[in-house]
């Protein structure tokens, strides 16, 4: 099986469940996408809306991963800079996939995804690189650097995931030639 991404999908009531799901499913398997388990869909949904709303505005784009029932797998949100001085790059952030599909390739299908969209600019404009952050201590940045991003800072301790649990804030760059 593999996945069939859709960049800007429409939002509509079964897009908002179907990504809220996903992030709470996340999360509460313990991945690094802003909370800690246990989390439930409420306490998310203040978050996805705000995410809705900056795509509605058109200053954010979302990329979907859909399985072969249509349901959402995997998503990876772009950002653009709004600094301009910084227009040329655009931030990726809340890159999510699905528990039941994680260790089958789909992550890295994920990030080749995000690099093409950005590529063929797909109404990107013109992004010479994209940058993200990711919680130290579980190895994302390896999976980041398998996808050709390169840690560029890291930040000492930035995440308290729990009292005496800090984790490092990793600043990764990938860079499109």
């Amino acid at each position: 099986m593999t996945l069939t991404f859709e960049l800007d999908p429409a939002i509509d009531p079964a897009l908002r469940d179907g990504v809220l799901a996903l992030w709470a499913d996340v999360s509460n398997a313990g991945g690094a996408v802003g909370y800690v388990p246990p989390v439930t869909p409420g306490e998310i949904r203040p978050a996805l809306l705000r995410h809705l709303l900056a795509m509605e505005e058109g200053g954010t784009r979302l990329l979907v991963g859909r399985d072969e029932d249509g349901a959402i797998a995997a998503t990876a949100f772009f950002t653009y800079n709004s600094h301009p001085l910084m227009s040329h790059w655009a931030w990726l952030y809340t890159v999510m996939v699905h528990p039941r599909y994680q260790g089958k390739g789909y992550g890295r299908d994920l990030m080749a995804a995000v690099e093409r969209a950005a590529r063929t600019g797909e109404g990107f404009g013109h992004v010479e690189a994209i940058r993200l952050t990711c919680r130290g201590g579980l190895g994302l940045e390896n999976f980041y650097a398998r996808a050709g991003y390169k840690e560029v800072g890291r930040v000492p301790a930035a995440i308290r995931v729990a009292p005496g649990d800090d984790r490092d804030d990793v600043i990764m760059l990938l860079t499109l030639d």
